[in-house]
């Protein structure tokens, strides 16, 4: 087995989703007292949010490289990084390390293509609905068509995500706005909806809406498992 690469804290809830998905998903494939094998950083997540607010991705990159690169020296033999935005940066990640960082909106998108889905709609912060670092891989990389909220329901998927979910805060009256969003892409013609950010599974599930939901938490995990397992 090999041991999975967690660059998590952004935010620590959706990184604990992580730890918790990894261990069941290797248990569920060995059994017994199988679990999975984990190097992990965590990092402080306030004064990277203040950084990503202000633009400075260039610092986000390097903070996050380090983190990284005490991951690997920890023994991991490949990475994820727990948290969709901050994919923005992967390229300065991946160039800091000499293993194998899986992408989290490939992993998304082959389930997705696996599927015969082809249009879907987006949600996350506003840097992952509205940058090409996700759309633009998405659509260049994986052929898929995106839709994204409007720029005022962005606004309202974003302070949600940072303001309610990354502190842990689940509020009935933002699941149903987030699923009045996911109806109204779903009229505009999205097939399913990409829950991207790590959070908003804790937030809206299947159980709640008739619209295909992809959560990339689950999907990132899944594939982990499989490649940990591997061979």
């Amino acid at each position: 087995m090999k041991t999975i690469g967690l660059l998590g804290g952004m935010s620590w809830e959706s990184t604990a989703h992580y730890y918790r998905l990894l261990n069941q998903g290797v248990n569920e494939k060995l059994g017994g007292l199988h679990s999975a094998k984990i190097a992990m950083v965590s990092v402080d997540f306030q004064p990277l949010e203040r950084l990503m607010q202000q633009g400075e991705w260039v610092e986000c990159g390097e903070r996050l490289a380090d983190a990284a690169r005490k991951i690997e020296m920890a023994g991991a033999d490949f990475l994820l990084i727990c948290t969709n935005t901050m994919h923005k940066v992967a390229g300065v990640i991946t160039e800091a390390v000499n293993i194998p960082l899986l992408h989290i909106a490939d992993a998304t998108a082959e389930r997705i293509k696996a599927e015969n889905i082809q249009t879907v709609g987006l949600l996350g912060t506003r840097f992952t609905m509205e940058e090409e670092f996700y759309c633009g891989r998405l659509s260049r990389k994986h052929g898929l068509t995106v839709i994204i909220p409007s720029q005022e329901d962005r606004k309202i998927v974003h302070d949600v995500i940072f303001e309610e979910l990354c502190l842990g805060k689940v509020r009935t009256e933002s699941r149903k706005t987030y699923l009045n969003i996911i109806e109204t892409m779903h009229r505009q013609g999205a097939e399913a909806v990409i829950e991207g950010c790590t959070e908003i599974g804790m937030l809206v599930n299947q159980d709640h809406t008739k619209v295909t939901l992809f959560d990339t938490t689950a999907l990132h995990v899944e594939h982990a498992v499989l490649f940990a397992l591997a061979g």
